[in-house]
């Protein structure tokens, strides 16, 4: 179809400078990187202190196991978070939902690290700690779906996959940070100085995070897709209804390509460190460090993922990681239980790899899988609920797992069923031409 000289002189006003690419790229990649930490210290205090400040009426046992909950109860506000977020994102634009997720965040993390302990203010201290994470999950719920779309919106043509990758990384930057600050902080402080005020301080820190992130956001242009959305007066009034009704199996197919990274993802984020300290006797510093080279090797494979999907496609991708994960759910676990420091490191290493391939790709294939008036409704939607079937309670499962089988390949099994139901996704995703998945993500038409 030939263009108007009007409508390609109006592309061209929209089509963003290499510059706005990377000042997008980072603000993505910085944003999430904040997000994620933020998210990723309360699940590590979860398995180190919060069962010993805010849940002290239970035994130790139990305590753990609701300390891992709390975790999960965060999930439970991802979807309403991606609704709200996804709503007014493909209503009024991507980059105000980019801001106020994350100071969102920013002010819920802080006030955990205000929040004073069951000793002082008994059952009060539980339920406000719960109403802090349900809070960090709505911002967590619509984070992604703006950072990701403004990546790939305002990516070249042929390298979605690739910039994509801006935001995902942001993950396991984020899972590495929150691993060295508790690290640090538990090194430098005795155990009762640690549960008394050591455990606060990467929440405080946060402040000079969120501080950063706002700056960088704020100064980011508008996704050009939506510029021309805006232009074409092609925006929806109700764009998950018209996702729900419109493009359900693409809406199954994104929840299924997501379970199993999250769900292992969130045993090496929120278990490992306290299966080790607690099940194998490993110090919490070796742990962490086992978390932080894990986090490293994923975030390595994520930009490397994202680019071999620009060139192979990303079925392709998804389909390796997510062989390789279910091939090696009972080697990680054998290798782990050995408590010896180099095969510990391997087993996290490799799972690494896994989770990069299965999370690199992911919003290069969001963004295709859903048309542009309706993008970030489906892509949040479909995230956050992937999220809750994955993740959600999975270092929750994975104890109770254990305490009822007494061994950690029970955990092993649930890995390998999870990772079954995402190779099915994996399966039913289709690809079309790069020709075609092109005018899929870039037209902007009333009609798609």
């Amino acid at each position: 179809m030939t263009q108007s000289p009007a409508s390609r002189s109006r592309d061209e006003e929209t089509e963003p400078s290499p510059g706005d690419v990377r000042r997008v790229a980072l603000a993505s990649l910085v944003g999430t990187t904040i997000e994620w930490y933020d998210f990723f210290i309360y699940a590590g205090a979860a398995g180190l202190v919060f069962s010993q400040l805010f849940f002290t009426a239970l035994d130790a046992s139990s305590a753990l196991l609701v300390s891992f909950a709390t975790i999960g109860v965060s999930f439970v506000a991802r979807p309403l978070g991606g609704i709200v977020a996804g709503h007014l994102g493909d209503r009024f634009g991507r980059k105000g939902m980019l801001v106020a997720t994350l100071l969102l965040m920013g002010v819920s993390t802080v006030g955990v690290g205000l929040l004073p302990t069951y000793e002082s203010i008994g059952v009060a201290a539980p339920i406000l700690l719960v109403a802090l994470r349900l809070l960090q999950g709505l911002s967590a719920g619509g984070e992604w779906g703006g950072a990701a779309l403004m990546a790939v919106e305002h990516a070249p043509e042929g390298r979605r996959g690739f910039f994509g990758t801006y935001p995902q990384v942001g993950v396991p930057i984020g899972l590495v940070l929150a691993n060295l600050v508790f690290l640090v902080v538990s090194t430098s402080t005795t155990q009762e100085q640690f549960l008394a005020w050591g455990w606060r301080v990467p929440f405080l820190l946060s402040i000079v995070l969120i501080a950063v992130g706002f700056f960088v956001r704020a100064r980011v242009s508008e996704s050009p897709v939506f510029a021309r959305l805006r232009e074409q007066r092609a925006r929806r009034t109700a764009p998950l209804v018209v996702v729900l009704r419109d493009h359900p199996r693409a809406v199954l197919v994104a929840i299924g390509l997501f379970v199993a990274n999250n769900m292992i993802g969130y045993l090496l984020i929120a278990f490992v460190t306290s299966y080790g300290t607690r099940s194998l006797g490993v110090s919490s510093a070796t742990m962490l460090a086992v978390g932080i080279v894990g986090a490293v090797v994923w975030g390595v494979a994520i930009m490397t993922s994202g680019a071999w999907s620009d060139r192979v496609g990303r079925r392709r991708v998804y389909l390796v990681g997510t062989v390789g994960l279910l091939v090696w759910s009972f080697p990680f676990f054998l290798l782990l239980d050995t408590a010896s420091l180099p095969l510990m490191l391997l087993a996290v290493a490799v799972l690494g790899v896994g989770l990069g391939l299965t999370y690199g790709p992911q919003a290069a294939a969001y963004a295709e899988l859903f048309p542009a008036p309706v993008r970030y409704s489906g892509a949040s939607f479909a995230y956050a609920l992937g999220a809750v079937l994955g993740g959600g309670f999975a270092p929750l499962i994975a104890q109770a797992l254990i305490g009822a089988t007494g061994t950690s390949l029970s955990v092993s099994v649930y890995m390998v069923l999870v990772c079954l139901i995402t190779l099915a996704a994996v399966l039913a995703l289709r690809e079309g031409s790069a020709a075609e998945r092109e005018e899929f993500v870039v037209g902007a038409r009333a009609g798609d």
